[in-house]
């Protein structure tokens, strides 16, 4: 039951964030095919809400958001490290700057009216439709860069990025850290998805030989799995005990409490459940479903909201 079982789709530039870092570790991993857009219940039948992708199962367990999912692969497999000797606060803050700001300038120019357009060309237009409006539905109260300051934006982190590679093959030294693979996956979205668009990239191509070196670690074994498999590992198997962690309560909320957890931003859907867990950096929510059975849900702390459930 302690297999990686990866919730994602192909373009999911998030899921190729991940993807890479199997690679990195050599990992061996299940692939769940999941739909780019809503309905997507299997997935929810595993999160009780969260819909991002991707999702990690191991088991009976659920972990959402590619923060915590790259500390349980660095659990799992430590080397090579993702967070070297005396550079591990400044690679975390720097993939936060990417997963956030950087990803946000890269997409408003993928998606710009000219992106979006190219993505789609020769594709149902209900289908450019279908993803706009879902899409949009994730963006509930977001304010995000319109095309023309994304685009500005994009050019200039794309020269900062270049900058911090000239004298090294990766951001950070001469081995990759999880800040290369967070700024790497917004502009695979432009060179890979959307390639019309990677011309972006050709004013920097000490970025794009970067590119090239994570795109060579491959992906480490994945094997093929469905929907329904990984539903019955679920069921078969018991959340993971938990460790001896200290409770840490910002909140006034007790273990044992009926609460939600939201993202801050980007797809806000609250996963509902009994609070388990509260450490220094993850939520643990427990929540049963009648096609999974019962299930530990977790969250990083840092971009998600805790609330009470009031009766």
């Amino acid at each position: 039951m302690s297999e990686l079982i990866f919730h994602h789709y192909p373009s999911s530039p998030f899921s190729e964030k991940v993807r890479l870092i199997m690679g990195l570790k050599q990992l061996a991993w299940k692939s769940v095919l999941i739909p780019r857009i809503m309905p997507k219940p299997d997935v929810l039948a595993l999160t009780g809400g969260y819909r991002r992708t991707p999702i990690l199962q191991i088991g009976a367990d659920i972990y959402c958001d590619t923060a915590l999912i790259c500390d349980v692969l660095e659990h799992r497999q430590p080397e090579p490290t993702l967070y070297q000797h005396g550079r591990k606060g400044l690679a975390r803050v720097l993939a936060q700057w990417a997963d956030s700001t950087l990803f946000w300038a890269a997409m408003g120019y993928n998606l710009s009216p000219t992106g979006a357009a190219a993505m789609f060309a020769g594709r149902p237009p209900e289908e450019a439709k279908a993803f706009a409006t879902d899409r949009g539905a994730m963006r509930t109260g977001m304010t995000t860069p319109r095309a023309g300051d994304a685009t500005a934006a994009y050019k200039s982190y794309l020269r900062r990025l270049a900058d911090m590679l000239d004298q090294q093959p990766f951001l950070l030294g001469d081995a990759p850290c999880v800040a290369d693979f967070a700024a790497y996956h917004p502009l695979w979205f432009s060179r890979v998805v959307n390639p019309t668009m990677g011309v972006i990239l050709d004013a920097t191509p000490g970025v794009i030989a970067w590119m090239d070196r994570l795109h060579a670690l491959g992906h480490g074994q994945m094997e093929k799995f469905d929907a329904a498999a990984a539903l019955a590992v679920a069921t078969a198997a018991q959340p993971l005990p938990l460790g001896d962690e200290a409770f840490q309560d910002e909140h006034d909320i007790a273990l044992g409490s009926h609460v939600t957890i939201a993202a801050e931003t980007f797809g806000q859907e609250p996963t509902e459940g009994i609070l388990r867990a509260a450490t220094r950096t993850r939520y643990t929510l427990e929540r049963s479903d009648v096609r999974a059975g019962t299930l530990h849900v977790h969250f990083p702390r840092i971009g998600f909201v805790l609330k009470a459930v009031r009766a």
